[in-house]
């Protein structure tokens, strides 16, 4: 990287902190905040108290750990901020919004919300705290918008143990069903634009949810268990593998969800309507994924949208899912997300957004970088 190259980076983000500084109660904690985002996103090993104070010129800690565990500053207010920057960035009205959690490995009991669990971090039931979040994904660019921890009943059954570890009496126990609804909310009342909502099975599964999203018209495309049950236009309970093995060879098409890792991912697809009569110009599907490897390894999903909804917008929305997976390993790789060291309730929401803010401004200045690309491709070609 060249020096104008750094120079710009730090331009630009001071230029991005400046959106947000009015939520900082104190010149100190908003100075202190520029500092940790710096330091997030500098090419550290590790980004914790230690790490990030040394790499802007402080001898100790003591400074980023007032910032996030008792400075004044609304954390909430720096968020939506944040979600108003991406929406600038790479909001589109076609973007998909998408729903899951990820854990965070931590040692011992005392950390808001810890405890033995099952992670797919870690793929298995280890100690740990769970975050569910809210991605945006559309053609420019992704990013995470909004955040909740999730508190297990082992502690809010414990007032106690919750007010050591800053919780307030008035934060209830929510399911992460309940937490993606009101982070849906929270982005339905702000106008991001979106067509689509998706999520894996472990939200997708759950009638309430997609109810909810029926009620406010919000078409989606939802991952489901291959023994779950859905109501036909006749009224008939049937599990989705049947409504499946039921139809015909030719319904199956080879799709691509769009690129990898590892190139296309290319799948046999196939759909089926559940309910024939369209309320209001929506109607509903079960879609089925096929491995083209193992045919006999399928993938399912409940679908929510126009009546003019194509088979590949369904493949679409539902490949957009990995999306989240994505920001998951940009922000804890090149932000820092998993590295906090805290254990106050309000100090957890408080990395948590500074890590998202960073990952904000990677995608805005990625999303910057591929409109300039594709602006000299144009360039050239017109010349040819």
């Amino acid at each position: 990287m060249t020096v104008e190259q750094v120079e710009s980076w730090s331009e630009g983000i001071a230029g991005f902190h400046a959106r947000f500084a009015r939520h900082f109660g104190r010149s100190e904690p908003r100075e202190r905040a520029l500092d940790y985002l710096i330091g997030l996103l500098a090419p550290l090993e590790r980004k914790n108290g230690w790490t990030v104070a040394e790499r802007v010129g402080q001898l100790r800690p003591d400074g980023v750990q007032r910032l996030l565990n008792h400075s004044d500053w609304d954390a909430d207010a720096v968020r939506d901020d944040v979600r108003d920057f991406v929406m600038e960035s790479i909001g589109t009205r076609d973007g998909v919004l998408i729903g899951d959690d990820t854990g965070f490995l931590k040692k011992g009991t005392k950390s808001a919300g810890v405890q033995r669990q099952y992670t797919g971090t870690a793929g298995r039931t280890e100690n740990s705290q769970i975050g569910t979040f809210l991605a945006y994904a559309s053609s420019r660019g992704r990013a995470l918008i909004d955040r909740e921890l999730y508190l297990p009943l082992s502690w809010t059954d414990d007032r106690e143990r919750c007010r050591a570890a800053g919780i307030g009496d008035e934060v209830p126990f929510a399911t992460k069903n309940e937490h993606l609804k009101w982070m849906l909310q929270r982005a339905i009342d702000a106008g991001v634009p979106f067509a689509w909502v998706t999520a894996d099975e472990a939200f997708g599964q759950v009638r309430h949810l997609r109810s909810w999203l029926e009620e406010r018209a919000v078409a989606h495309v939802l991952a489901t268990k291959v023994n779950d049950i859905v109501v036909t236009g006749q009224g008939a309970d049937v599990q989705v593998d049947r409504l499946i093995d039921a139809l015909p060879r030719q319904a199956w098409k080879r799709l691509s969800g769009g690129r990898g890792a590892r190139g296309e991912r290319i799948y046999d697809w196939a759909r089926v309507a559940i309910r024939p009569r369209w309320t209001n110009g929506f109607g509903h599907w079960v879609l089925a994924r096929r491995s083209l490897g193992d045919p006999g390894k399928l993938a399912y999903y409940i679908c929510y949208g126009p009546v003019a909804t194509r088979l590949k917008d369904l493949v679409k929305v539902a490949a957009a899912r990995w999306a989240v997976e994505e920001c998951f390993q940009s922000t804890k790789g090149d932000c820092g997300l998993d590295h906090y060291q805290v254990r106050l309730y309000r100090a957890w929401y408080r990395h948590i957004t500074l890590a998202m803010a960073a990952l904000a401004y990677l995608t805005a200045v990625r999303a910057r970088e591929a409109e300039k690309g594709e602006a000299r491709t144009a360039e050239k070609n017109s010349y040819r």
